[in-house]
């Protein structure tokens, strides 16, 4: 990807360019894409090649709703590595690319990753 002027760019916006320009999804391997906001963590399995979203997972979901796992925390986190890992068996999927986007790799999202390996989802 081609950055124009750096200095228009945040620092967020920089390392999720970074990030990403190495990462490319296809539908025997697709791109898990995370994305955290203030209050939800949101998961999707994407293929790049035919710019699609096979399967997603929210904390906000129907699983978690009314209950202490509708925000972010970690526990909210494990319970979505676990149903995005179940989505993707049902499509016959057993490799992802985990994709952190502007975030750093550890608790919420570490939590998540580690969530779907126990679900034998490869990372």
């Amino acid at each position: 990807m081609k950055i124009g002027n750096k200095k228009a760019l945040s620092m967020q916006s920089r390392r999720a360019l970074r990030v990403r320009a190495h990462l490319r999804g296809s539908a025997k391997r697709p791109r898990m894409c995370v994305v955290k906001s203030n209050t939800q963590l949101y998961v999707q399995l994407i293929d790049d090649v035919t710019g699609t979203t096979l399967a997603s997972a929210q904390t906000g979901g129907k699983a978690a709703q009314g209950t202490e796992l509708a925000k972010k925390s970690k526990a909210s986190a494990k319970l979505v590595g676990e149903q995005i890992a179940q989505k993707a068996k049902e499509l016959g999927i057993t490799q992802v690319i985990f994709d952190r986007g502007p975030f750093k790799y550890h608790g919420i999202l570490a939590e998540l990753a580690n969530a779907a390996r126990q679900q034998g989802l490869q990372c």
